[in-house]
């Protein structure tokens, strides 16, 4: 279903017992709700959440920002080095915002959070802007922001940063985002080819958005390091990375793990940047014994 939240459109998936202990999932760049696995999604319903997903904005089914035009990637991660303000679109802060204007919708007055990647910096701020609201917070292959944190791997990089090619050649869409998924996947869980092929071609079919997915890029790369703001985040967290992984390196989980006061810590060997299958019973075990913390 399609809510109407801080002013925009934003597609949400709601599971579980209207009774349950509400828990939104918060996805990452370019990212749409159904990169959520329907798995874990189901044994989050079995451990007693009424799980909610939904699609930041500018991906998935939920309002996109062309009208802003397309940012230049190249010049922000210039600007990003040299430590120079970047003017984005729009900010990490707004799509938290988005995200506590869903609940609002739904009349939800408190839930757990839990984001991976990019959704796990908008779960920081919406631990900032609203921290009475928040119950716990898991955090899942994710960063703090700080500059000493190492970079992704050069070929990683290359190919988040190469121009998409254009919707109507497909096949050259599935085979782009099956090499990335597999450039930063997990090395001991690889996915089959015909899992990783229903995968991407599931979210290609959905939607298609790159303009987005740079926008989104550069909200990240203008938020900067929010380290010193975490010191003020209270709740319960819980931390999951992967030791393999290259896109954010697992320094970033062991960064975090020292500005979060409490924070539990999962560093999973062999895994990369995604959500293997094999780990998924993991994954809702640390969110649920983290939810109990709280």
């Amino acid at each position: 279903m399609k809510l109407r939240a801080n002013g925009i459109g934003i597609q949400v998936d709601v599971q579980g017992p209207a009774h349950g202990t509400p828990l939104l999932l918060v996805m990452g760049l370019g990212m749409q709700l159904i990169g959520w696995p329907q798995a874990l999604v189901d044994g989050l319903v079995s451990r007693g959440f009424r799980v909610i997903r939904l699609d930041n904005r500018d991906a998935g089914l939920s309002d996109g920002f062309d009208h802003l035009g397309v940012p230049n990637l190249g010049w922000a991660a210039t600007r990003h080095m040299l430590r120079l303000p970047i003017d984005a679109p729009y900010t990490l802060a707004d799509m938290a915002q988005d995200a506590w204007a869903v609940l609002d919708a739904l009349e939800v007055a408190d839930a757990h959070v839990c984001g991976a990647s990019m959704g796990g910096m908008i779960a920081q701020h919406m631990a900032l802007q609203q921290p009475q609201r928040m119950k716990s917070l898991t955090l899942m292959m994710t960063s703090s922001g700080a500059r000493h944190l190492p970079r992704p791997a050069w070929p990683v990089q290359r190919a988040m940063m190469a121009k998409p090619p254009p919707r109507r050649d497909r096949a050259t869409l599935v085979a782009r985002a099956e090499a990335i998924f597999r450039l930063i996947g997990s090395p001991a869980y690889p996915a089959t080819e015909e899992a990783l092929r229903a995968r991407v071609t599931a979210s290609i079919d959905r939607a298609y958005r790159p303009a987005g997915v740079a926008r989104q890029m550069a909200a990240v790369l203008a938020d900067g390091d929010r380290s010193r703001r975490l010191r003020d985040i209270r709740q319960p967290v819980h931390l999951i990375h992967g030791r393999a992984d290259p896109l954010l390196p697992s320094a970033a989980a062991l960064d975090l793990k020292l500005k979060l006061r409490e924070a539990t810590l999962d560093l999973v060997d062999g895994m990369g940047h995604d959500l293997p299958d094999e780990l998924l019973p993991r994954f809702a075990d640390g969110i649920a014994t983290n939810a109990a913390r709280a």
